[in-house]
């Protein structure tokens, strides 16, 4: 028996302070050097907008175990995917942009979460690295 513990088992959990979460996401996906989505049969996980009405939201997490965790439900037949994080910031946040979604960030297991305009997490890149 192996009695070392998995990367995986070492990973804080989501917090439940969205704005904590959304730190985490900038400082995790600039550390990892990507972010993970949520790929499946019909393209990326979409869901619907908690605060406005007809516009969907793009869920993206820091960490693979945290998208993994949602692969169950309507998401069953989903996969993490690795996106590359220079990718996620000048072509993704942009087309989102262009496509009128917002982006989801480190939902928790609730589904619950920052929903952001994807130039404003942008922009919130953007501090993060200039400092």
């Amino acid at each position: 028996m192996n009695d070392i513990p998995s990367v995986e088992s070492t990973i804080e959990p989501l917090s439940d302070d969205p704005a904590e979460n959304l730190d985490r996401f900038i400082v995790e996906a600039m550390e990892l050097g990507c972010v993970w989505g949520l790929q499946g049969p019909e393209g990326w996980a979409l869901s619907g907008s908690e605060a406005h009405e007809d516009v969907d939201v793009m869920p993206f997490w820091s960490q693979e175990s945290f998208a993994r965790a949602h692969c169950q439900d309507d998401w069953k037949d989903y996969q993490p995917v690795a996106v590359d994080l220079e990718e996620f910031l000048e072509d993704w946040l942009p087309g989102m942009h262009e496509d009128v979604l917002l982006v989801g960030i480190n939902w928790n297991d609730e589904l619950e979460g920052e929903e952001l305009e994807p130039l404003d997490l942008l922009e919130e890149f953007e501090q993060e690295m200039s400092d």
